[in-house]
C-alpha cells in the first residue's frame, strides 16, 4: 500500500519512478539504434500513450509533430516529422530506441531523449538523476504509434 501512494505521487508530481521489473535507463540495449526488448515486459496502452503524447507536461511531442489523430489538441508543431503512418513508416523495435533515446538514433537531433537518466542537463535539481517518461510511458507511446497507419 505504502509503495503504490509513493508511485502515485511521484506521477502526480510529474517524477517518474523504474518499477523493479523495469529495464532501467542506463540498462537500455540499442542494436543500431534499435530497442528490441521491452522496457517492462508487457505491453503498451495506446490509450494511455495518447494521453502521454498530448500531455504538455510529459512527453510533449506535440511541441515538435503535428499528428492528425489529435485534432482537438491545438499548436500542433513542424519541427519533427509528421505522425500521420509512423506505425507504417517504422518498427515497434524502431520507435522504442527512437523515443528512449533518439540520439542514438539521429545524429544531431533535437528531440530529447525521453528514457535516459544521466549525461543531459537539467534546469531544475529536482528532476536530476530521473527520465523524463516511465518505461510503461515509452512503452504506451510506442503502443499508440504503432496505431497510426495511412490506411
Amino acid at each position: 500500500m505504502k509503495r503504490a501512494l509513493i508511485l502515485t505521487l511521484c506521477t502526480a508530481f510529474g517524477a517518474t519512478a523504474v518499477a523493479a521489473g523495469d529495464v532501467k535507463p542506463a540498462d537500455v540495449v540499442y542494436e543500431d539504434g534499435v530497442v528490441n526488448a521491452s522496457l517492462t515486459g508487457q505491453a503498451g496502452d495506446a490509450t494511455n500513450g495518447r494521453k502521454v503524447f498530448a500531455n504538455r507536461k510529459q512527453g510533449n511531442c506535440l511541441a515538435c509533430h503535428a499528428n492528425s489523430d489529435m485534432p482537438e489538441e491545438g499548436f500542433h508543431g513542424e519541427v519533427g516529422p509528421m505522425m500521420d503512418g509512423v506505425g507504417e513508416r517504422w518498427t515497434e523495435a524502431e520507435l522504442r530506441g527512437i523515443v528512449s533515446n533518439s540520439k542514438m538514433v539521429f545524429e544531431g537531433t533535437i528531440m530529447p531523449a525521453f528514457y535516459i537518466d544521466s549525461g543531459y542537463e537539467r534546469p531544475l535539481d529536482k528532476f536530476a538523476g530521473q527520465s523524463i517518461l516511465s518505461a510503461q510511458q515509452v512503452e504506451d507511446i510506442i503502443a499508440y504509434l504503432m496505431t497510426l497507419k495511412d490506411s
